[in-house]
């Protein structure tokens, strides 16, 4: 998969204020932990994580992705009359329908004439997005696109405490496929693509690979919905996280074959990475398996957390805005999802627009 004319203009993200520390959440656990004899430390020690955040209660969706890609516009300078798409993109939503999209289009005051949809992949869907739109820009058929998510974790976490401190019948077995869920955060990302004609940067996006192995499909399951309005009275994600981790990075390693293939680039020649973010253990394993400089990867779960579709493209935006990508830069985007999906994306980084400049 290759592109000629898609470029990445901007990527930015917005954080939540809240934060909720992972000795917070041993603490509100006490009953599980005291009855099951579980040591506390062991959340952080499995997975890397201190914190993370959460939206006020009540906030919808699409209530902060109006924000984030306000945000986007400030920041690129860029004409939101000539965006001929707009992509929703995260796991989480505002209802079952209409799209969310729809209401973030009207209130950004976008064009009529836009392709307006959620797109769902887990936590690949703004990489997913990614893929749409720049085929829509590479065919001609629009000039711009921005693809946008927010996730909302406060439900889920939640349901998820009140859950394992309530249910007597969880063992210290039974209770592993619901600690992933406690590894959830809240975050807002948007990626603005457009056409060489209006790029100011020239980020090209040389293109990439995707893998699926669906015969994992079981390992990560959310049994229903856990948007910001979600309640559950039972637990509302189940994760096999070791079967899912190995199957992941074994899927992950196939997939970076292609993208070498694909690119001609190399592990040597790779400048910066930005991966989906889970815990300590998978990026050890990955980095490993793919033998890649663990120093060109920009972290964030340690701080984040997982935030699911958007933990990629935040991990982008804060390593940008850091100035840890350099001007003439290569950037592997490597995501990893849930299912298992595989999006593997190559840019040439050239310059960083800030505040329209």
């Amino acid at each position: 998969m290759r592109y000629r004319n898609v470029f990445v203009e901007g990527i930015t993200c917005a954080l939540p204020d809240e934060i909720v520390t992972t000795d917070e959440l041993e603490r509100r656990l006490a009953p599980l932990y005291e009855r099951l004899r579980l040591p506390y430390g062991r959340l952080e020690l499995m997975t890397g994580i201190r914190q993370r955040r959460v939206w006020p209660k009540g906030e919808l969706p699409g209530d902060q992705s109006v924000r984030t890609v306000d945000k986007l516009f400030e920041e690129t300078g860029a004409d939101r009359g000539k965006v001929g798409a707009l992509i929703h993109a995260s796991v989480c939503r505002d209802y079952q329908e209409p799209a969310t999209a729809c209401d973030v289009h009207r209130r950004l005051g976008l064009p009529a004439r836009c392709v307006v949809h959620d797109i769902s992949n887990a936590c690949l869907g703004i990489l997913s997005g990614i893929l749409l739109t720049a085929n829509l820009i590479e065919l001609g058929h629009i000039a711009s696109a921005v693809v946008v998510g927010t996730e909302t974790s406060r439900a889920l976490m939640e349901s998820t405490i009140e859950l394992l401190c309530t249910d007597s019948s969880i063992t210290r077995q039974s209770v592993k496929p619901a600690f992933a869920s406690l590894t959830i955060g809240s975050g807002s990302a948007a990626v603005l693509l457009t056409n060489g004609k209006l790029t100011r940067t020239g980020n090209r996006l040389l293109g990439g690979t995707v893998l699926a192995d669906s015969r994992h499909a079981a390992l990560c399951r959310s049994q229903v919905d856990v948007t910001a309005g979600g309640n559950a009275s039972g637990q509302l994600m189940q994760t096999d996280s070791e079967a899912l981790l190995h199957a992941g990075v074994d899927a992950a390693a196939c997939a970076f074959d292609l993208f070498k293939e694909e690119t001609g680039w190399t592990p040597e020649t790779i400048d910066r990475t930005f991966c989906h973010q889970v815990g300590v253990a998978h990026e050890r394993l990955l980095f490993d398996t793919l033998k890649l400089d663990p120093a060109k990867n920009y972290r964030t779960f340690s701080f984040l957390g997982n935030t699911g579709s958007v933990a990629l493209p935040t991990a982008a935006a804060l390593g940008i805005e850091s100035g840890f990508v350099n001007e003439g830069e290569k950037v592997a985007l490597l995501g990893i999802g849930s299912g298992i999906n595989v999006i593997m994306l190559a840019v040439e980084w050239n310059k960083t627009l800030r505040s329209g400049v």
